[in-house]
This record gives structure tokens, C-alpha cells and sequence, in this order.
């Protein structure tokens, strides 16, 4: 697993955050997106779940090796929880004040990560996968946790979001999903359409307000 650590200029510890990419590999945008963070002042590291430190070529690579994480509730937080610890060995990051961050599968990663009970302060899912094998574990997320969605979404249906909904209610958890009309899954990502899957399509509307409520709910969290 080869993963892209940024780290502010400055001195003194920094807020952390962990970024967890699309199904499709640690792509350059996703590394960017590291030393963006780490421009506004956060400790930012961007993991590899799928190991290489590279983006996949193709549905049949990605479906190989993202098919058996899918349900396999204690590898993915495994993966997360690595990826979290190399964030907390940085000695610029603060470790009371972390949050993860996640794309796509990656959301899935992130919120698995928090149901199993990490110290996070929050979570972000970019057109997460939402749904998990153990929704019971909700009562363990100790942190907020914002998800941002495609309301057209083909590949998280409006029954994952309820799901998750009630899964978030029996949890007591402190949470909120936005909605953006007319966008679909990785509306976040320039290149979305280049994977020739349908259902993918950037849409910068989306991107840039799901993007402006999660540095709203930092400010929250790191006040």
C-alpha cells in the first residue's frame, strides 16, 4: 500500500485528515487533493486500499480486487485503520483532532472505519457506498458525519439512503446527507466520464458545494 502524505508548511501539530479514494485506485487528483488539504493548514493523507499507489486500468482490474472487500466488514476497516495510524505517526498531526474523508468506495472505507469506533471527530462520504454488514456498530461512531450524494445516483439507490437513515437514527448518531439534484455517482472527480461507465459524471456544482459543507463542518469539529 503505497499512500501520499502532505504536511503543512509551519510548525506546531495541525488538524489531520484521512482521505480514502474511489474504487478505482490513488489517482493523481486524489494525491492533489492531499497537498490541497495540506495547503489550508491541515496534516492530510491520502491511503491505498488496493495497493500500488496507482490507479487501476479498467472495470475488470478494479471489480477484482475491490469484489472481495465488498461485505467484508473487518478487512475494510483493517485497510482504514492502517491508513489512519500512518496519519496519527505524523508528528504534525494532532491526534485529538482527525477526521476521514472518502470517495466512493473510499466513503464505504471511512464509514466503516467510524463504526468501528475510531477516535474521529468526523466523517465525510463523497458518493459513498452507504451500505454496511453490520449496521448495528452505528452506536460506536463517536464523531459527526456528513454524506454527500447524487440524488440520481444509479449506483447508491434512494432505499441505501433510508437504510442508512434508520441506521444512523438507531445509532444516535449526529449526521446529515445532502442531496444535489441532477448529479450522479462521482460528480467529485474531473474525469469521471474517461472510466466509460455509465452512471459516472462529474458535475462541479455538486463538487464544489459538497466540498464548501465539509469545510464548514471543519470548522465545526476543529473549533
Amino acid at each position: 500500500m503505497v499512500g501520499r502524505l502532505a504536511v503543512p508548511d509551519g510548525e506546531g501539530r495541525r488538524p489531520g485528515i484521512l482521505i480514502a479514494h474511489e474504487g478505482n485506485g490513488l489517482d493523481e487528483h486524489q494525491k492533489e487533493r492531499a497537498a490541497h488539504l495540506a495547503g489550508l493548514g491541515y496534516v492530510a493523507f491520502a491511503l491505498d486500499y488496493v495497493g500500488g499507489g496507482k490507479p487501476l486500468q479498467g472495470r475488470d482490474e478494479t471489480m477484482a480486487l475491490l469484489g472481495p472487500l465488498m461485505g467484508d466488514a473487518d478487512r475494510i476497516r483493517a485497510l482504514g485503520r492502517a491508513g489512519l495510524d500512518i496519519l496519527l505517526s505524523e508528528p504534525r498531526t494532532d491526534s485529538s483532532r482527525v477526521v476521514g474523508i472518502g470517495y466512493c468506495f473510499g466513503g464505504t472505507v471511512v464509514l466503516e472505519l467510524a463504526r468501528a469506533g475510531a477516535d474521529l471527530a468526523a466523517v465525510v462520504g463523497f458518493h459513498s457506498g452507504l451500505a454496511t454488514s453490520r449496521p448495528e456498530d452505528a452506536r460506536n461512531i463517536k464523531g459527526r458525519v456528513l454524506v454527500c450524494i447524487g440524488a440520481e445516483d444509479p449506483i447508491i439507490p434512494p432505499e441505501q439512503r433510508t437504510a442508512f437513515e434508520q441506521e444512523m437514527r438507531a445509532g444516535e448518531v449526529a449526521w446529515q446527507m445532502n442531496l444535489y439534484g441532477g448529479a450522479v455517482h462521482s460528480f467529485t472527480h474531473p474525469n469521471a466520464e474517461q472510466s466509460g461507465l455509465p452512471g459516472l459524471r462529474y458535475d462541479e456544482r455538486a463538487d464544489k458545494s459538497s466540498w464548501k459543507s465539509m469545510l464548514d463542518l471543519f470548522d465545526d469539529v476543529f473549533a
